[in-house]
């Protein structure tokens, strides 16, 4: 499905990023990943797929030159481009270990953890999709994949700034989709559906989500590929639960639209 594509995935050294970097080589990509300061954990991704096809870059999303790079570096080891997975991220860990048991006031939240995470989940986003834009709107071909949160979690108690960084990400898919419709460009939200096996949520034995539940970083690989994959080339401005991917039936994974978000 994959062959000849190349993917971006930013925050791809761990966790759901590397999970889906896993799935687009599987599958046939050229994949560029990006960490901004776990160098270790890139080269650990690199080693294990030596023909070539994986590329591994220190790049920092909140810093437009560097997104920049990365789109320059995989243009030019690849010769081609054709999607961004806008994963990178940080989550509540930065503000507080406990948050899933004490929930966090927002106004008990540092200034500084506080702009790092909107800088790093919704600007980063946004710097690294802007980077690729000119060359994929040249071809006519592209995608772009928000990886998002679930709606509950946007609003939950003691999840500010995570909860409200991510409800701003899909607030910019849903304006950045209606900007590219009719380029040939698609950008579409993805989310697991619950909380993810992942290191956004503290250690130990008790790791689990609100909800009591733990999904395995691996589903969100068959819905990344499809959605980076000239077989979605129809879908733009969608949201999908990667939880419910059906590969047989895509749209019943996709959240039902909304003629206007109600936040509260």
């Amino acid at each position: 499905m994959m062959q000849d594509r190349v993917v971006i995935v930013t925050g791809g050294g761990r966790g759901l990023g590397l999970a889906m970097a896993e799935a687009l080589l599987a599958a046939g990509a050229r994949v560029t990943i990006t960490g901004a300061r776990a160098a270790g954990e890139l080269q650990a991704a690199a080693a294990r797929f030596p023909d070539d096809r994986l590329l591994a870059l220190t790049a920092d999303v909140t810093r437009p030159e560097d997104c920049a790079r990365t789109a320059a570096a995989t243009l030019q080891h690849f010769g081609a481009l054709h999607a961004v997975v806008n994963n990178a991220g940080r989550g509540m860990r930065l503000v507080s270990e406990r948050f899933t048991t004490d929930p966090v006031p927002f106004w008990t939240v540092p200034p500084d953890i506080w702009a790092s995470i909107i800088d790093i989940n919704l600007n980063g986003a946004f710097n690294m999709a802007a980077a690729a834009m000119p060359h994929l709107l040249a071809q006519r071909d592209g995608r772009i994949v928000n990886v998002s949160t679930s709606d509950q979690t946007m609003v939950r108690r003691g999840y500010a700034p995570y909860g409200p960084s991510k409800a701003g990400l899909e607030a910019a898919s849903r304006c950045w989709a209606q900007d590219v419709e009719g380029t040939g460009v698609t950008v579409n939200v993805l989310l697991p559906g619950g909380a993810a096996n992942t290191e956004l949520l503290p250690g130990g034995a008790d790791r689990r989500g609100a909800d009591g539940n733990l999904l395995d970083p691996a589903l969100m690989g068959p819905p990344a590929v499809w959605l980076c994959s000239a077989a979605s080339a129809a879908v733009n401005g969608g949201r999908f639960i990667a939880r419910l991917w059906d590969a047989a039936a895509p749209e019943a994974a996709r959240s039902p639209g909304v003629a206007k978000p109600a936040i509260m």
